[in-house]
């Protein structure tokens, strides 16, 4: 199945799951997993969040930031993947001066 995510609208999501400023993403859902392409612009973030019912796997495109995992603090740069089981919690944030772009699947579990 194709998924062509310049042919999708773009969603924007203010202070994503608490987080600050705006996320936005071209997603697509079949009622059971979510496979999005997204940007954080500088200083914007997801929120801290546990994934209660799914993982989440996310690539980062271009751009570098940084996740929390649990209680550690991670970098991320082009080319690094960062996985978040069932049960954990994670936040994403962008805390350069250029947009952070990232590929992510969250399957429900």
């Amino acid at each position: 199945m194709r998924i062509a995510f310049d042919e999708m609208d773009e969603t924007v999501i203010p202070q994503f799951r608490g987080g600050q400023k705006e996320t936005r993403a071209r997603m697509f859902f079949d009622g059971q997993n979510r496979i999005m392409r997204g940007v954080l612009i500088p200083g914007a973030s997801i929120g801290l969040h546990t994934h209660e019912t799914s993982s989440e796997i996310i690539y980062i495109l271009s751009g570098t930031g940084k996740v929390l995992y649990d209680d550690t603090e991670e970098s991320l740069a082009p080319g690094d993947c960062h996985y978040c089981p069932k049960g954990h919690r994670h936040s994403l944030i962008n805390d350069s001066s250029d947009d952070l772009v990232f590929f992510a699947v969250v399957p429900e579990q």
